[in-house]
């Protein structure tokens, strides 16, 4: 089952649980799909003639669920902790449809391959090939600290 068609089912499931908040980031996790396939179809945008692919769904989760941490850090810093809980419980249900993450020690060893393979230890070029091996399997980030630890 693709990813529209697990939100449908999931989002079905809260409606009769009554979990407006499961109902309510799922709403908007749509919302954010719908406008991406508006934009992606747009005849003045480069990639019109592409097929809107399950990895590209993936890329707007991963948007999403990255709004609402730096949300969630806005909201504590603006001390606003009623605010910064609803975003977490958003992020909560948006983390269910992410694939598994990899733990820092995970990326290190990918990264320390790509060392290995590529012979060299310039960040830009580690941290290029990191990024996109790595690409919604850890967050950027932690990716790119781990990068520089290993290459200074």
């Amino acid at each position: 089952m693709g990813l529209k068609e697990q939100l449908s089912e999931d989002l079905k499931t809260a409606m009769r649980a009554k979990d407006t908040n499961r109902v309510g980031a799922i709403r908007m996790l749509r919302d954010a799909i719908s406008k991406f396939e508006i934009a992606r179809t747009d005849p003045s945008n480069k990639d019109a003639s592409k097929p809107i692919t399950e990895a590209d769904l993936l890329s707007v989760v991963e948007k999403q669920v990255k709004q609402r941490r730096e949300s969630i850090e806005a909201f504590k810093q603006g001390n606003r902790p009623d605010l910064a809980d609803k975003e977490a419980a958003e992020l909560a249900v948006l983390e269910v449809y992410m694939p598994k993450q990899l733990s820092r020690d995970e990326i290190k060893a990918e990264v320390a391959g790509i060392i290995a393979t590529l012979g060299t230890k310039e960040f830009p070029k580690v941290m290029r090939e990191a990024a996109a091996k790595l690409k919604g399997r850890a967050d950027g980030k932690m990716v790119n600290e781990v990068v520089k630890e290993l290459t200074a």
